[in-house]
């Protein structure tokens, strides 16, 4: 049954207007790398970072006058944790192999490449192997620029 994993489920409902209020959370739960299980539930792997950011959002919709309800859950089915897990790292991954690229090409610019890696990293929650290979080449990068 995999990894066993904890995941943190978000489920929630706002009043149909203002629209920029489900448009909000929509945005916020995608910045936060979340996966959509359905149209309004929504996963994260947990942790006390991810906990942190479900309870704030839960907080905000109560705030639009809508409800949220957060639950810590585990898969039962065999294979349903490494299809979610497979979800987080197609988020990440795509966006590690274009730093790759950019690595690769003629006078990389760095800081550019750095400033996505971040933003990528904290959204991959299961650390992939990917953001790894990424992380270490970034490295070797900023050492070859100063020499």
């Amino acid at each position: 049954m995999g990894k066993d994993r904890t995941w943190l489920v978000l489920a929630y409902k706002v009043p149909r207007d203002p629209t920029a209020s489900r448009v909000y959370v929509w945005r916020k739960l995608k910045k936060l790398g979340a996966v959509s299980l359905q149209d309004a539930v929504w996963v994260l792997p947990q942790t006390p970072q991810t906990l942190e950011h479900f309870r704030w959002l839960a907080a905000e919709i109560a705030e639009m006058k809508g409800e949220a309800s957060l639950w810590e859950s585990r898969h039962l089915l065999d294979g349903q944790d490494e299809r979610l897990a497979a979800q987080f790292d197609g988020q990440v991954r795509p966006v590690y192999e274009k730093i790759l690229k950019g690595l690769k090409g003629k006078n990389p610019n760095l800081a550019a490449l750095s400033r996505q890696y971040q933003q990528a990293a904290s959204q991959d929650y299961l650390r992939s192997a990917t953001g790894d290979k990424v992380r270490a080449a970034l490295i070797a990068a900023r050492q070859e620029e100063g020499k």
